[in-house]
């Protein structure tokens, strides 16, 4: 089988165990019916997701010139506590703003590597989390704004964690944690405003990932430095593909990079 398109974060949906779906210009391929085949990846061009131009990309599958111009680049994106939409305040565009930023958001624990705090959109839920590779997530607040729940997760990162340590999440280097008894700790640093919307009752999601084998060490591939690479398929969590050898492709880092893709 050969595919071949720009890179994309790859689709996912929740059941027994994740599906995840590379989607090419039309076609798609459903990762988990080639695990244990071998892959080859070939490195084509940049294609910018915004100007579709084969310009380097910067951040984000963007170029540079896109990533400092359009709403969906803005810096709100990664700060939620930025976010200014309820004020009728502007940052690129008042009216995408509004769409993204005047929604529930909820502000959740979840468990890829350590336990941490972060923010989505609801309608994100459970994206987000398979994303990060969490195997387990509890939402904590259902905000109605992203300003809201943008200022509940500073104010909780300074009694928990906010990242996700990468190299234990492919390793499998995680323990379980009684999601209920951090949110019930955390509750005391909830910031006024966001008080009346925190979810008491709210169950624990457990996700369990595509992988038959983990490995014991990882080590990232660089297509701009490895533009062809060959592996065998071992497992798919968050958004990384995981070979047997012990590399480990984070597709959705990749956005806006044109590859090949063929399966033997």
């Amino acid at each position: 089988m050969q595919f071949e398109g720009v890179l994309k974060k790859m689709r996912t949906e929740l059941g027994d165990t994740v599906n995840y779906y590379m989607v090419f210009n039309g076609d798609f391929l459903h990762l988990n019916q080639v695990l244990d085949r071998e892959l080859n990846l070939e490195f084509l061009k940049h294609e910018c997701l915004n100007c579709h131009l084969d310009r380097p990309i910067f951040r984000q599958g963007f170029c540079k010139n896109c990533f400092f111009e359009i709403p969906s680049a803005g810096d709100w994106i990664m700060k939620p506590e930025l976010s200014r939409a309820h004020l009728d305040e502007e940052d690129r565009d008042l009216a995408y703003e509004k769409k993204v930023q005047l929604q529930p958001h909820i502000v959740y624990l979840a468990n890829s590597s350590t336990i941490k705090v972060g923010v989505t959109r609801k309608s994100q839920v459970p994206t987000r989390w398979i994303d990060q590779g969490a195997h387990e997530a509890l939402a904590i607040v259902e905000a109605p704004n992203r300003y809201l729940a943008g200022i509940t997760e500073v104010a909780l990162k300074d009694h928990i964690g906010d990242k996700t340590n990468w190299r234990k999440m492919l390793t499998n280097s995680v323990v379980d944690e009684d999601l209920p008894t951090h949110r019930d700790r955390l509750m005391a640093y909830i910031p006024d405003e966001a008080r009346d919307y925190v979810l008491r009752e709210a169950q624990e999601t457990h996700i369990h990932f595509p992988v038959l084998r983990y490995p014991e060490k990882v080590r990232s591939l660089n297509l701009g430095k490895t533009p062809n690479y060959r592996g065998r398929l071992k497992g798919i969590k968050g958004q990384y593909l995981i070979f047997e050898d012990g590399t480990v492709f984070n597709v959705r880092s990749n956005e806006g990079l044109v590859v090949g893709l063929d399966i033997n």
